[in-house]
């Protein structure tokens, strides 16, 4: 492995990631330049290192309450621009408990909650589907509303960012997902989504939000116009707020879909492409424990390789997924905790069922040994 590096240009990388020293926006840039598998086996040996073979995933639902939404991002084709457009849709409250009633018999503990930017409804209606979530089943973990909503209803109801998260927070709010992040750099985001919260406002909501007790996650959309430079600029952000609170859970890369949307032209990222941006982001996020491969968004047999490659988290079961699949995601819209195992197993890794704080469910004991471990 070593000939394979220094072929590669990667011995100093190794060695500075061997001696804990961490690495800075020039490394990254290379590493997105560099031999493939040699980049794979380094973020393979700083996951295991945390890991070792484990890989966590949890027993989640995926709601999107409604999809009327003010911002015009170019990538999305969830979206529509206002009520009675074709395709839009708002839940009543009931119906959208109605998604948690119906599984009363799966012993899920995650509601993943992402929404449009409706302009229309009062805060009463968020503070509310928070409650009724708590009172059909108190224990249940809401991860809901990304930076951007929590700014949209700060700036709609005339809150604060920190008064809208403390009273979702008393309604039963639990954590923030990563959503939104898109692509850091100032560049890009006036391109793309210019009309929702900026690059430091999302941060200084999920900051705000570490300091108020919760976790949460933060995401990267890759594969559209942004540079090798703007990507590992993006972790390099992350990994700083990281110092700061600590309150990030997992890094998790988005893989742009173009269809049905405005950057339809644009083709979508290659397996390889996802491969590698994974495996940088576990060498760059050197203080986030976690790194997501979003099996809706990668696909399932990238997913599953993935885990070769820096990640050790699949998300989840997710159940009635849109977002993507209105991009045009060919995945399956949910998973069963047994097929989430399964793909772990057969990839040589052990499965963990996890909580959204990464308390363990039920560990799936060791994999069966591969024949030819995969060594490049």
């Amino acid at each position: 492995m070593l000939a394979r590096l220094a072929t590669a240009g990667l011995l100093d990388i190794s060695d500075k990631l061997e001696a804990g020293v961490r690495l800075d926006l020039g490394d990254g840039v290379r590493l997105f330049d560099a031999d493939l598998l040699s980049v794979g086996w380094l973020a393979n040996r700083e996951r295991e290192k945390r890991h070792g073979a484990r890989t966590f995933y949890n027993y989640n639902i995926r709601l999107e309450a409604t999809n009327v939404c003010v911002a015009s991002c170019l990538f999305c084709a969830f979206a529509r621009l206002k009520p009675g457009d074709e395709g839009a849709y708002t839940m009543s409250l009931e119906q959208a408990w109605d998604k948690l009633r119906q599984r009363a018999h799966q012993p899920l503990t995650e509601i993943h909650v992402v929404n449009g930017l409706h302009p229309d409804l009062p805060f009463g209606y968020y503070t509310e589907l928070l409650r009724g979530f708590k009172r059909i089943r108190p224990d249940i973990h809401l991860k809901c509303f990304t930076a951007v909503e929590i700014a949209f209803f700060a700036d709609l109801y005339g809150k604060t960012d920190e008064q809208v998260m403390r009273e979702l927070m008393e309604a039963g709010l639990d954590s923030l997902p990563g959503g939104g992040a898109e692509i850091f750099a100032e560049r890009v985001r006036r391109k793309i989504a210019h009309d929702k919260c900026g690059s430091d406002r999302y941060l200084q909501i999920h900051r705000t939000a570490h300091l108020l007790g919760m976790r949460s996650n933060v995401t990267m959309l890759y594969g559209h116009i942004e540079t090798a430079e703007e990507r590992v600029d993006h972790m390099l952000r992350a990994r700083a707020l990281q110092d700061e609170t600590g309150g990030f859970q997992a890094f998790i890369p988005l893989a742009f879909h173009p269809d049905n949307n405005q950057m339809r032209k644009l083709p979508a990222p290659t397996a390889a492409d996802t491969l590698r941006v994974h495996a940088v982001a576990r060498l760059i996020c050197d203080n986030i424990a976690h790194v997501k491969a979003f099996w809706i968004a990668t696909g399932v047999e990238v997913a599953q390789t993935a885990l070769w490659f820096g990640v050790d988290d699949l998300d989840g079961t997710v159940q009635e997924e849109k977002i993507y699949h209105m991009a045009g995601a060919r995945t399956p819209e949910a998973m069963t905790t047994r097929q989430l195992e399964r793909l772990v197993r057969a990839a040589g890794r052990e499965p963990v069922e996890r909580d959204t704080l990464y308390n363990v469910v039920h560990a799936g004991g060791p994999p069966p040994p591969l024949r030819d471990p995969v060594t490049p």
